[in-house]
């Protein structure tokens, strides 16, 4: 079996990037890039407005479409399957796929990425980018002078909130219970936010809308008296968490009570000498594509200088 480079699990921003970076440094890296979702969050999003180089937007698709041929054109392989296990106890990593192929290489970088925690409620796959949104920061601007609703009861939801209340003519929080996750400051920040008004102890039920127009109402149940209640919204944005990709990984480099991966001193090393992690799988602050591009750049230049110390 032919021992490679570097192996990038992952697609997405940081992905590719990694693969880009590596690529042009000669190492024809193996890009395992996921069977049903090559390309990560972008792939679901519509117009991209705050990616650097694209004045005009980009659709999600096609900045990862082209992220990807950029790669491939300077000597990345990409291989459209999912990574079900590794053994990364030795000095060449070992990588197996759903598919039943194992590949080996002298470092591997993981930009797996994380998923968006769902409400599984009906309308909410249905409108995803036309009214239900998981990103204040991406799709905010969309919804100007439009009522928003956020749900969830964590720091993310009323930073979301806080952020949204710039653009929609109202924002709305909605929790399940009277008790919030959040911390005081936060939860405090959104009290006092004269455009923010909070609904305790309710949950979201179904999303409603048509095909022309998008999100129209939610259908909301309390969840104290099972009383249920309609309201109309144009913007639904759903903040309950993410859920890192790094099932796959079983304890082969350290992760935190999340399941976040979890750096090792500076940069983009793991906790295993050769192994390093770029992207949502590590970041849970910014999780925005441009950040996880750049950490995509540092881990291939951190897996560079250790392929030339090695």
């Amino acid at each position: 079996m032919t021992v490679r480079n570097a192996i990038v699990i992952g697609s997405g921003p940081a992905g590719y990037t990694a693969a880009l970076y590596l690529a042009r440094a000669g190492y024809k890296p193996l890009v395992i890039a996921g069977a049903l979702a090559p390309g990560g969050q972008l792939i679901n999003t519509t117009e991209v407005e705050n990616f650097p180089g694209f004045p005009e937007g980009i659709m999600g698709p096609d900045l990862m479409d082209n992220m990807r041929e950029q790669a491939e054109k300077f000597g990345a392989e990409v291989e459209y399957d999912d990574v079900v296990s590794v053994d990364f106890s030795g000095d060449t990593k070992i990588v197996t796929t759903d598919m039943g192929e194992t590949y080996e290489a002298r470092t591997v970088i993981i930009a797996t990425g994380a998923s968006y925690r769902h409400l599984d409620i009906p309308g909410e796959e249905e409108f995803s980018g036309r009214g239900v949104s998981y990103c204040a920061t991406c799709d905010g601007f969309f919804f100007k002078d439009q009522p928003i609703v956020v749900v969830g009861g964590g720091d993310s939801a009323m930073e979301e909130a806080d952020f949204l209340s710039r653009y929609g003519s109202s924002v709305t929080l909605i929790h399940r219970s009277e008790n919030f996750r959040a911390s005081k400051v936060m939860l405090e920040r959104a009290k006092n936010n004269e455009k923010i008004t909070i609904i305790t102890n309710t949950e979201v039920t179904e999303v409603l809308g048509n095909d022309d127009n998008g999100v129209q109402s939610i259908k909301l149940r309390n969840t104290v008296d099972g009383s249920e209640s309609t309201m109309s919204v144009k913007g639904l944005f759903i903040a309950i968490g993410h859920i890192p990709q790094s099932d796959f990984l079983k304890g082969s480099v350290e992760l935190d009570n999340e399941g976040y991966i979890v750096p090792s001193g500076k940069g983009t090393q793991t906790s295993v000498p050769g192994v390093f992690a770029a992207g949502d799988a590590v970041d849970k602050v910014y999780r925005q594509a441009i950040v996880a591009a750049g950490a995509g750049c540092q881990a291939a230049l951190d897996a560079q200088a250790y392929l030339m110390e090695h």
